[in-house]
């Protein structure tokens, strides 16, 4: 069957709604383009050696383009935390709020979880730079706290109070329970942007290094204690002797008999 070609007119109204659609797609990803890019000039540069302008031309946009989704370089960074770093502790949230087993299982996937989703990403150079730059920002720094830091230690605490509350974890000091949790996870992500950045000294295996840390929080360092063995002189009595009293003597019912007579 022949295929009828498009009239002149038609051909260019099609072609003009796909230009439109074509833009509409790009304009609705230019936020995330923006971001993307601003992260990696941060994580490569330092947030204060970045200009602007840098983060315009490595997204394909310019400047003011960038000024009209976020109005400040502080902006975009406050922006760039959000999306990669807060979204991420709400789910965690959801999850510890929903499961159903147990807190030793509920510990191995939220910790495994948060490597996949920030430590493995992108994502992770943020806390670099708020270990490296943030003092020079109190306002970013403050930022930083009220929606990262104090969110994850309330979900992190409320898993460790699930525990406690069930009577699978012994009573403990909760908040410094968290402090002791959060901390290697923090030193994995500045040893990968570090000395794991450069391929020298001993290479640690994220995956394992977390499983680690959670066998040695739930069973620790000591070995198992073995009960002691019964004495065999506790256990064994002559027949008709009394355990010692008081005093410390053992009476014979016969001997005694014998004495009254």
């Amino acid at each position: 069957m022949p295929i009828t070609p498009l009239s002149p007119p038609r051909a260019t109204s099609l072609l003009a709604a796909q230009a439109t659609t074509n833009r509409q797609r790009r304009k609705e990803a230019r936020p995330q383009e923006l971001l993307d890019a601003a992260l990696d000039l941060f994580v490569e540069k330092g947030f204060a050696a970045t200009r602007s302008e840098e983060v315009a031309v490595r997204a394909g946009v310019s400047k003011g383009t960038l000024y009209l989704y976020y109005p400040s370089k502080e902006e975009l960074l406050k922006e760039v935390i959000r999306h990669n770093m807060v979204n991420q502790i709400a789910e965690g949230v959801t999850i510890v709020r929903d499961f159903e087993g147990s807190t030793s299982e509920l510990l191995t996937l939220v910790f495994g979880l948060w490597w996949e989703r920030i430590g493995e990403t992108r994502a992770s150079g943020i806390m670099k730079l708020m270990m490296s730059e943030v003092r020079n920002f109190p306002e970013i720094a403050q930022f930083y706290v009220d929606e990262v830091v104090h969110p994850a230690e309330r979900m992190v605490s409320q898993l460790v109070q699930r525990g406690i509350d069930r009577g699978e974890f012994r009573a403990v000091d909760v908040p410094e329970v968290v402090h002791a949790l959060m901390a290697p996870m923090l030193f994995l992500v500045m040893h990968k942007h570090s000395i794991g950045a450069c391929g020298v000294g001993h290479s640690i295996e994220p995956k394992v290094f977390i499983a680690t840390l959670i066998d040695l929080v739930l069973r620790g360092l000591e070995a198992p204690r073995k009960a002691a063995a019964p004495s065999a002189r506790a256990s064994v009595k002559a027949p008709g002797v009394k355990s010692p009293g008081a005093t410390g003597r053992v009476t014979d019912k016969k001997t005694k008999g014998k004495a009254r007579s």
